[in-house]
């Protein structure tokens, strides 16, 4: 058995936050789970395959970046330039070792560096020759995301290594493809790669790139100013570079006559996982969670009940993280699992109270929720019901004390009173302050325990 080093190979922990007490009859039980994973401890063999990790560095990774080059890449001309100059950036983070590529996108997708339908292996050469073909970039053409999407996978997936990841930049709308193209493309690389996604300027569609980040389960986010963009393409590399195991999944087993209503992330962001469910034997599932490396994440799972008679008390639900193996091997285990409990009692107070953990995610929930509704009324001219949804946004997220969020929705709405929700929508918002908020409304803050 290969020795893993201890700042390589993260320790997963669960935590399970509910109150699991239900009314006679009572049949709905809500639990969050906290997953944390730390570079502090081992979990052997069972997170990879041995070869897969190289000595001193952790496991080996792929890289593709997709850098937008079509026509409007050029208005203003310094957007190109910034493209490239953070590209270079992100290339100066990639460790030794580490094999990527760079992807030239329009309404085709093209090789920039290496080529030959391969993936480069990072050292000093290679990082210098990829910059210099950085150079050769230019604007002109249309845009069909789908195609960047599917060269990254392939190239990606030439490559024996334990966690892929893409990097993408778009400035525009995906105007050279239909809906369904880039849907279908998405479909085909989910679970091949994860993805980071970013919109520079304020002329590409948010719901396409959060649509983007989330079917690959990566972050999605706004560069209004393209000079931002060094710096966020270097943070998200040293990200990606902190990655340390690729597709863990949590798996949720039922006993019978139990079933699950819903699974979604809830801290970082919210993200919806319910319809993701694969499969994994008799009344078991597991739902996706992509790479991980240092970090903490927090789940709310919904689960329905029998319902029991006073005094009784039942498993509901049992959780654990496994990493899936492809064609349905063997499942590895990575050691840890919390337990969901329902105990049918009489005593109201226990039975109507509600975990703090639990409605503090219902409300980033609906605070998201809020926010997007809001906004779409608001494009739509429905300016009632823009205020009134925008009002309960800036309600929940005063009361949550998501500050991040609250500056953002003050730039949109006038705030008379926070407390109750009292705002009038502005006359003029500047464009990128909009697309900010929406593309930044599923970002959560934690519970303050």
């Amino acid at each position: 058995m290969a020795n893993f080093s201890k700042s390589n190979v993260p320790q997963f922990s669960m935590d399970v936050y509910q109150n699991e007490y239900l009314p006679e009859g009572g049949r709905e039980v809500n639990a969050i789970v906290t997953v944390t994973a730390t570079g502090g401890g081992t979990v052997g063999s069972a997170v990879a395959a041995p070869h897969l990790y190289t000595p001193g560095q952790g496991p080996s990774a792929g890289v593709a970046i997709m850098v937008d080059c079509s026509g409007s890449m050029d208005y203003p001309p310094t957007k190109m330039r910034n493209a490239r100059d953070a590209t270079a950036a992100a290339i100066d983070t990639l460790r030794d070792g580490v094999h990527f590529a760079v992807i030239g996108g329009t309404h085709v997708a093209k090789e920039v560096y290496p080529g030959g339908g391969r993936l480069a292996v990072a050292d000093a050469t290679t990082r210098d020759q990829a910059k210099q073909a950085l150079r050769k970039l230019s604007a002109g053409g249309g845009t069909a995301i789908g195609t960047w999407l599917r060269l990254a996978e392939r190239l990606l997936s030439s490559a024996d290594v334990a966690i892929r990841h893409g990097i993408l930049l778009t400035d525009g709308r995906n105007e050279h493809e239909s809906a369904q193209d880039l849907k279908a493309s998405l479909d085909h690389c989910a679970g091949r790669f994860t993805c980071d996604a970013r919109g520079v300027g304020t002329d590409w569609e948010v719901k396409e790139v959060t649509g983007i980040a989330s079917a690959l389960l990566g972050t999605a986010d706004i560069v209004a100013d393209p000079a931002g963009l060094a710096a966020d393409f270097t943070q998200m590399m040293e990200t990606a570079m902190g990655k340390e195991v690729a597709d863990v999944a949590l798996r949720l087993w039922t006993p019978v006559g139990t079933s699950i209503k819903y699974v979604k992330q809830v801290a970082p962001t919210v993200e919806e996982l319910t319809d993701r469910r694969t499969e994994a034997g008799p009344r078991a599932g597991d739902y996706p969670t992509g790479s991980w490396g240092d970090e903490s994440r927090d789940y709310h799972v919904c689960v329905e009940v029998p319902s029991a008679n006073i005094g009784q008390e039942m498993l509901a639900a049992r959780v654990s993280l496994v990493i899936p193996q492809p064609g349905g091997g063997s499942v590895q285990n990575l050691g840890t699992q919390g337990l969901v409990r329902a105990v049918w009692t009489d005593d109201m107070t226990a039975s109507t109270s509600i975990n703090p953990q639990v409605a503090h995610y219902t409300g980033q929930a609906e605070l998201a929720q809020a926010i997007q509704q809001g906004l779409d009324l608001r494009k739509a001219g429905d300016f009632d019901g823009a205020t009134a949804k925008l009002g309960r946004a800036v309600q929940l997220a005063s009361a949550s004390g998501n500050a991040d969020t609250a500056k953002l929705l003050a730039k949109v709405v006038d705030v008379v009173d926070a407390t109750t929700g009292t705002v009038r929508l502005k006359a003029k918002v500047a464009e990128a302050d909009e697309m900010t908020l929406e593309t930044r409304s599923t970002k959560t803050v934690r519970v303050k325990k």
